[in-house]
């Protein structure tokens, strides 16, 4: 394989700067090699925290990306650092969800993405967030997300 399709990352292998928010996050991707196949991807992150946009508390999540890849993959590193520049950002579980699944589609184009936001509890009330972008291929092996229900998530 040749390493050309590697050649415009800037944040894999050097230093980087944690960005200050999304919006000053920057994704980046690579083509992908296996374009002519469909297959599913899955990025987890287990200890995804944001802000509550009213009291400043740290908020908690166990979110899971799933995405059938068409002509471009993401970049894990970027995404590690998108995914961790909500730490100080405030908003409701919903908006954080809902805006890392639009970001992710419009700047992949995939053929399939759906997300799993598992929000631990604030006030006493787990927020769990889902979205996808249509059904779910038949011709991918896609496994449950795993998550339980929450009793004492962990």
């Amino acid at each position: 394989m040749s390493d050309d399709i590697y050649k415009n990352l800037k944040q894999l292998g050097g230093d980087t700067i944690q960005p200050t928010s999304p919006e000053a996050a920057e994704l980046e991707r690579v083509q992908n090699p296996q374009s002519d196949i469909s297959y599913n991807v899955r990025f987890t992150a287990p200890e995804f925290t944001s802000l509550c946009p009213m009291t400043g508390q740290p908020d908690f999540a166990h979110l899971v990306i799933d995405y059938v890849p068409g002509d471009w993959l993401v970049e894990s590193k970027s995404l590690k650092l998108f995914l961790t520049s909500f730490r100080n950002h405030g908003a409701f579980h919903e908006d954080c969800t809902i805006s890392i699944a639009r970001r992710l589609n419009d700047f992949l184009a995939p053929k399939w993405l759906r997300i799993g936001g598992y929000w631990y509890p604030r006030g006493g009330i787990p927020i769990d967030v889902f979205w996808q972008t249509g059904e779910m291929p038949r011709d991918v092996w896609i496994p449950d997300q795993g998550v339980p229900p929450y009793r004492g998530r962990g």
